[in-house]
């Protein structure tokens, strides 16, 4: 059934298993023990810095295949993506599994498009089991998007402290939670901000936006969900989105979660305005709420993760950043019963 820019599953495919990979910054932080693999190294005992985020996609779907059961080959589908040019640290990170796959770029919020890719893939009989992968690391994107870390560049108050993490899934048509009960696909939003350094603020009225599309495609509420899960907007973009909200006469504060403001201890890391990245939403999601969705500690949420479609290159020759948000609904319920 669809809805405008909201799908709504009609087989409801499970999130089966489900794998968070950090590094020494995010194990020191509040969510540390949420992750199914810690690595002090930063270079993950690879000889690169982008050699070493090969290695946390590795991991990440090694572990979860492992929480499955399942072996490489027992994957009709592999999505997933990063920051880096071309992709290269998916590329690289799973070439050896030899799965079918199919490469994606939406920034920060690629764990919410291989999700919902993975879901729709599954719920329409064209996979039976599908799997999603992403991953970011601190040092490989401040090379790509601002300076090499010895340039010693300083940060502003408003900048984001890319994780150095990544998660997996994978989706079948079990019938175990939790569920995929729906998905909308975001629109690019771009409000005119330019400050690479903001991502928060360019990437706010992308969240507002899906998630507005898919209360007006549904007719629920905030109310209908535990929390509303952002991805990344950091300190900035989830001050800007709850008054988007707002202005709408909804109050969505207690309901907000950002992953950005969980990763990481505000008073004892010196992260500026939160966390950033493709891992961090992936970290989060993998992590945390998909086993508290499993065991009902949590029933309902909405994962809408945000991504700043930029390259540094058309950043600098003045251009702003176009971002967007894709939203999944996770559920306990299957609402098949």
């Amino acid at each position: 059934m669809s809805l405008k820019a909201t799908k709504i599953l009609k087989n409801t495919p499970s999130i089966i298993a489900s794998a968070a990979v950090g590094g020494k910054m995010e194990n020191e932080g509040p969510m540390g023990d949420y992750f199914d693999k810690i690595n002090d190294d930063p270079y993950f005992s690879a000889e690169t810095f982008e050699q070493g985020e090969c290695q946390i996609q590795k991991q990440a779907v090694l572990h979860a295949l492992n929480k499955a059961q399942l072996q490489s080959e027992d994957i009709d589908v592999l999505f997933g993506g990063d920051l880096l040019n071309q992709c290269t640290g998916t590329t690289y990170g799973v070439r050896d599994f030899l799965m079918p796959f199919l490469g994606l770029y939406g920034a920060c919020s690629t764990m919410a498009e291989g999700l919902l890719m993975s879901s729709v893939f599954v719920d329409g009989g064209y996979a039976d089991i599908a799997m999603a992968v992403t991953s970011s690391h601190f040092c490989t994107a401040e090379r790509q998007y601002r300076f090499p870390l010895n340039y010693g560049g300083q940060r502003t108050p408003t900048s984001q402290w890319t994780a150095t993490a990544g998660g997996a899934l994978v989706v079948s048509a079990c019938k175990n939670p939790p569920y995929v009960r729906a998905c909308t696909i975001g629109k690019i939003v771009d409000m005119g901000v330019k400050d690479a350094n903001n991502m928060g603020a360019a990437m706010a009225p992308a969240a507002f936006s899906t998630i507005s599309e898919f209360f007006a495609d549904t007719g629920m509420s905030p109310d209908d969900f535990d929390f509303i899960v952002t991805g990344d907007l950091g300190k900035v973009g989830s001050r800007i989105l709850c008054e988007l909200f707002d202005r709408e006469g909804i109050d969505i504060r207690d309901r907000h979660k950002d992953c950005g403001l969980m990763i990481y201890d505000f008073d004892e890391q010196d992260i500026h305005a939160g966390g950033s990245g493709c891992g961090c939403a992936g970290s989060m999601l993998c992590g945390y709420f998909i086993p508290q969705l499993r065991a009902g500690a949590i029933r309902n949420i909405l994962f809408a993760a945000t991504g700043a479609l930029m390259s540094p290159t058309i950043n600098q020759q003045g251009e702003s950043i176009p971002s967007i948000s894709h939203l999944l609904w996770i559920s306990h319920e299957s609402g098949n019963d």
